[in-house]
């Protein structure tokens, strides 16, 4: 398995808590002089990924696999655009994303099968660190649902299959060789706020 250095992913269902995750660890690295911070999101603010913001929200009807073929499309750009992952981490940032590749292979995994999504994201390389965000459906989706309308995968019989198709992908990126932290979200953020900087403070580029 191919492995980008200085790369860390916040993976987890919906409501397990990556945006605040992501948003929490800004703000602590704010006080660090190095190394510089390059935040990160999936789908992108880009066109591609606006696209997709509006099928998640109900907006626009598409084919599953359509949907599948634009996070692809989506993740290329954001792996390798010119204000990409890659470019930053080429400057020497830690690029850390609230999802990635994995999201696709569970998600979409579960709406068109295995088959399509392993096809398309094969050419994207793992991150050197993959976080899960671990919680029981009916406890994220109770968080989710104070935010207003649901998106299309925001419903629990879909996220009972995302948890179990997280915990198969995890072991199998682990046997390829990813490093895996999986951490309990169901607890306060402050609580998995620390618990991940705990993990992502041992990243060699924090010793550099």
């Amino acid at each position: 398995m191919e492995i980008i250095n200085n790369f860390a992913v916040l993976e987890g269902g919906d409501g397990s808590g990556t945006t605040t995750q992501l948003s929490m660890l800004g703000e602590r690295l704010k006080t660090l002089k190095k190394p510089v911070f390059f935040p990160t999101f999936e789908p992108t603010d880009g066109q591609i990924g606006l696209f997709i913001r509006r099928v998640l929200r109900k907006e626009i009807s598409l084919e599953p696999e359509t949907l599948c073929l634009l996070f692809a499309a989506d993740r290329n750009e954001h792996l390798h655009g010119a204000d990409g992952i890659l470019a930053h981490i080429k400057k020497g940032c830690l690029a850390v994303s609230d999802r990635y590749a994995l999201s696709s292979l569970v998600y979409q995994g579960i709406e068109c099968g295995d088959e399509l999504p392993r096809a398309l994201n094969s050419r994207f390389p793992a991150p050197e660190l993959t976080i899960f965000l671990d919680i029981d459906p009916e406890t994220a989706l109770g968080r989710v649902k104070g935010r207003g309308s649901l998106e299309i995968y925001e419903h629990f019989d879909f996220q009972k299959r995302v948890r179990e198709k997280y915990s198969s992908l995890l072991e199998a990126y682990r046997a390829a060789g990813a490093k895996v932290r999986i951490i309990d979200a169901s607890k306060n953020a402050r609580e998995v706020a620390e618990e991940v900087w705990s993990v992502i403070s041992q990243m060699p580029i924090f010793s550099t």
